[in-house]
């Protein structure tokens, strides 16, 4: 049995939810990632910040970077999945809230993030085909979560 903690990839990195969005930025360039985990004071899931998040929720709202945090721009109810759920249920997650990326937590602390590019690397391409259509499918604007 194939499981998240086989596919994601490691090292994810939390961004406090007080963190501002410009030093959001400058880790999601340190790790490589458009997308961090956002942690409340328990280090629990809050949200999901995006690159597309800051451009498109602060800095073309004409909002300063250094002054709107992480947890401001945290949205609706985080999704995430155990390290040893099956892959089956990793895309049924994915696919039924059209998410493109998904924390991965083991011991209630975040180990991984999955990815589409995981994804890719990991499934048959009529799997992966069909999880783009599910997620893609009804989407009028580009997104990335």
């Amino acid at each position: 049995m194939t499981t998240a903690a086989d596919i994601m990839h490691r090292g994810a990195q939390w961004i406090p939810a007080h963190e501002t969005l410009d030093r959001a930025a400058q880790l999601m360039r340190e790790l490589g990632v458009g997308a961090l985990p956002i942690s409340d004071q328990n280090e629990r899931l809050c949200g999901i910040l995006t690159d597309r998040d800051i451009v498109v929720g602060c800095v073309a709202m004409g909002h300063d970077p250094g002054q709107v945090t992480a947890g401001e721009m945290a949205q609706g109810t985080p999704r995430w999945i155990e390290a040893d759920a099956d892959i089956g249920d990793v895309l049924r997650e994915m696919t039924d809230h059209q998410i493109r990326r998904l924390p991965v937590i083991e011991n209630k602390r975040l180990v991984g993030m999955i990815s589409e590019a995981d994804l890719a690397r990991s499934l048959p391409e009529g799997d992966i085909g069909h999880w783009a259509e599910s997620v893609y499918a009804g989407n009028t604007e580009p997104t990335t979560r």
